[in-house]
């Protein structure tokens, strides 16, 4: 009786009874050679992104792909090429702070994943309390489980040996980003940090300001501190004179911008621009310059680094430095791939530039 009903007009059963014998199938590479009309080996180079294969014949197997709805078996792949098509992303855990910054994070992991789009990779992604004492095992865990083609180390983490050890010890290939300085090791992709902060003190020397003090970042991030040189060298370079006093200790916090500001500008002859190492400390700048009722730029100018989201919603928007650490990311996400597809360690020091963004915050010196 109750197969009678399963059967009646409408029913799931009477609508599967009409589909095709081969609607619960799924598409194999086999099928896409012969929609195409290529074999079976060319079809498996254009999936794999492989090179020296005829733009022509790459349309006609996308095209039979889309119309066969077509997914890889990513176990059979994985298998066949002793690759995993994984690439893995870690970074300092955002949790673990008072008022994390997501800005860096999305940017990184934009990046990552327009390389793992255009190749068929996925990323995993895996924050981490570097201050752990089993943070060693807990990587080492990781790659055992994952098997990645490579892990891409964010800073701080990429200038951390015992966090760079625990890779080397598995063998994993290593793409640091941002590591405050080369390592000949492993593939390393940076900003010009030192060049690019001179930039901004030349900006800012450009529009009459000679008391211009820094918010330095935390010492952790070595290319936080590379800003901090950069600044200095920018003084050097426009005949000024740097005041240790006007130098000040930072976490890269919104909080820490906020209490440097305080005191700078309590002082007998306080700053005419503040230049952050970070962009979040720069909008603690803001903030506090706005409780003490400072106008910004008309009594004093403001500068930043990285260009986070928040540099643009704030008010006044904030000039700062573009790192593009969404290229960059890219870019390390490409150096594993490329490397998994030769077999080989693919060694690369690269470095992309970073750009200054001009915005309202920064303005001429005020007359007194």
């Amino acid at each position: 009786m109750l197969a009678t009903q399963n059967k009646k007009r409408g029913s799931p059963a009477a609508v599967f009874e009409k589909l095709p014998m081969n609607f619960m199938q799924r598409a194999t590479l086999e099928d896409v050679a012969i929609r195409a009309g290529v074999s079976i080996k060319t079809v498996s180079r254009v999936v794999n992104n492989e090179p020296n294969v005829r733009e022509d014949t790459q349309e006609k197997v996308a095209k039979a792909i889309a119309e066969l709805n077509y997914r890889p078996n990513a176990s059979a792949r994985n298998l066949a090429s002793k690759r995993s098509h994984l690439v893995a992303l870690l970074y300092d855990d955002p949790a673990a702070y008072e008022l994390p910054s997501s800005g860096y994070i999305i940017n990184m992991q934009e990046g990552v994943l327009r390389a793992c789009r255009k190749n068929n990779y996925d990323l995993l992604i895996h924050p981490c309390n570097p201050k752990s004492r089993s943070i060693s095992g807990e990587i080492k865990s990781l790659i055992d489980h994952a098997r990645p083609d490579g892990i891409i180390v964010a800073a701080p983490l990429s200038n951390m040996p015992k966090i760079i050890r625990a890779i080397e010890s598995t063998g994993t290939t290593i793409v640091c980003l941002s590591p405050g300085k080369k390592d000949p090791a492993h593939s390393t992709i940076s900003t010009n940090d030192r060049e690019v902060s001179a930039e901004m003190v030349h900006h800012l020397h450009s529009l009459g300001h000679k008391s211009i003090a820094f918010i330095a970042g935390d010492p952790s991030h070595k290319a936080v501190s590379n800003r901090l040189a950069g600044f200095r060298k920018g003084m050097q370079e426009c005949a000024l004179k740097v005041q240790d006093s006007l130098i000040m200790a930072g976490d890269n916090s919104i909080g820490a911008g906020e209490i440097a500001t305080e005191k700078l500008m309590a002082r007998k002859s306080p700053p005419t621009a503040i230049f952050a190492a970070n962009d979040d400390m720069a909008v603690g700048v803001i903030r506090a310059a706005k409780k003490l009722g400072i106008a910004i730029p008309d009594e004093l100018s403001v500068a930043g680094y990285d260009d986070i989201a928040l540099a643009r919603q704030v008010y006044p928007s904030l000039t700062t430095i573009s790192q593009p650490l969404a290229t960059m990311a890219e870019h390390a996400a490409k150096i594993i791939i490329e490397g998994a597809a030769r077999k080989e360690k693919v060694q690369r020091l690269e470095i992309v530039p970073g750009v200054l963004k001009i915005r309202e915050s920064t303005g001429t010196v005020p007359e007194y």
